[in-house]
């Protein structure tokens, strides 16, 4: 390749990096949040969640100290089969997680909730499905800079 075709390539790399928040600052609690809230709804879409509810609509900073926040989301949903118990429902979230975003199993202490973390995008999710065929998954970001 020439020097001016790898220059072209060099910026357009430096650009979409920059555009994407990887440009090593990471993101912010607004845009971490937002990617939180499409993780989780798209987590639901991909379950074929029934009668999906919203019970944390995040969308505000909640204080860490030091300039920083975090900020939430939360949903519900039912599964076709109502005898899903707890520890199934959980399994068949993580199934589908892993077609949304690369979420890493931090705690899994059998019947208790499930606790992930995506470090790339600074999330954490619990899958806390009770069963009787109730899905329920809440998130929130790492403390992060609120601009």
């Amino acid at each position: 390749m020439t020097r001016l075709a790898w220059r072209g390539v060099l910026i357009g790399a430096v650009t979409v990096l920059a555009a994407s928040g990887c440009g090593g600052s990471g993101p912010t609690s607004a845009e971490a949040g937002e990617i939180l809230k499409t993780h989780i709804t798209k987590l639901m879409e991909g379950r074929h969640a029934l009668d999906v509810r919203i019970t944390d609509s995040g969308g505000r900073d909640i204080p860490c100290g030091e300039g920083k926040a975090k900020r939430t989301f939360a949903a519900t949903g039912k599964d076709g089969d109502e005898t899903r118990r707890a520890d199934s429902l959980n399994t068949l979230l993580v199934g589908s997680l892993s077609g949304v975003a690369d979420y890493r199993i931090v705690e899994d202490r059998g019947d208790a909730p499930l606790k992930l973390v995506n470090d790339k995008y600074k999330t954490k999710m619990t899958l806390e499905s009770p069963g009787n065929g109730q899905y329920a998954v809440s998130g929130e970001t790492e403390c992060l800079p609120i601009s």
